[in-house]
């Protein structure tokens, strides 16, 4: 009887242990991605335009990954760098970031660099390291025609190319420095399905007018985070 009493004891001590381990494993988690929404907190308070952007990039990718039936952890990781896929701008002068008027070509090609930038930032933090490649390939164009790499189709990281869709949805319906009036829901939609097969991922498109034609609370509720 003793022997069966100590057993029972100790896999009662053994199944406390477990939930103090998986209550910690879920406090570093939070605390980490608390972490990532401060970095993305610190690059918006420089831009009165681009406060809450990838907020929203986050809620729209999460949605399409969601849709897309992908597993927990995946969606845990787009959400991420989703919310980190503009990092790098940290590094671009606020005379180009906020510029009102066209970007002459030179300043277009420092702003392009952000996302090899932010890319650069990343990969010396360990656990932010499989983060790179959807933000090093966000602006890729689903026809080759994107930027750094000029890589095409479904070479195109799935991540980036979830959230080149959600980030430029975003960019079009948010008033920004160098246009004051946001597209409106249809009009972006419109461009969207315009740009299929050649800026963006045909069936992803597809996928995020299918939910917001569904849920259009989804798009209000976001704008309004």
């Amino acid at each position: 009887m003793r022997r069966s009493y100590k057993k029972n004891n100790s896999d009662k001590k053994s199944h406390s242990r477990n939930e103090e381990t998986l209550d910690i494993a879920k406090l570093l988690e939070k605390t980490h991605f608390e972490t990532i929404m401060a970095f993305s907190e610190a690059l918006e308070a420089r831009d009165e335009y681009t406060a809450g952007h990838s907020r929203r990039v986050m809620e729209y990718s999460k949605g399409i990954g969601q849709r897309m039936k992908l597993d927990k952890q995946d969606i845990e990781d787009l959400k991420k760098s989703a919310l980190l896929h503009d990092i790098g701008k940290i590094g671009i002068p606020d005379t180009i970031l906020k510029k009102e008027t066209k970007l002459t070509d030179e300043e277009y090609t420092v702003i392009k660099s952000h996302s090899e930038t932010g890319a650069g930032i990343l990969k010396y933090i360990k656990s932010f390291k499989h983060l790179v490649p959807a933000v090093n390939h966000h602006h890729e164009r689903f026809d080759g025609e994107g930027y750094p790499d000029c890589i095409q189709g479904a070479a195109i990281p799935l991540h980036a190319r979830i959230i080149a869709i959600a980030d430029t949805f975003d960019a079009m319906t948010s008033s920004r420095s160098y246009r004051k009036k946001a597209l409106s829901f249809r009009v972006a939609l419109s461009e969207l399905e315009r740009s299929k097969g050649t800026q963006f991922d045909p069936d992803i498109v597809d996928i995020f007018i299918e939910i917001l034609e569904e849920s259009p609370f989804l798009f209000y509720a976001v704008q309004r985070a």
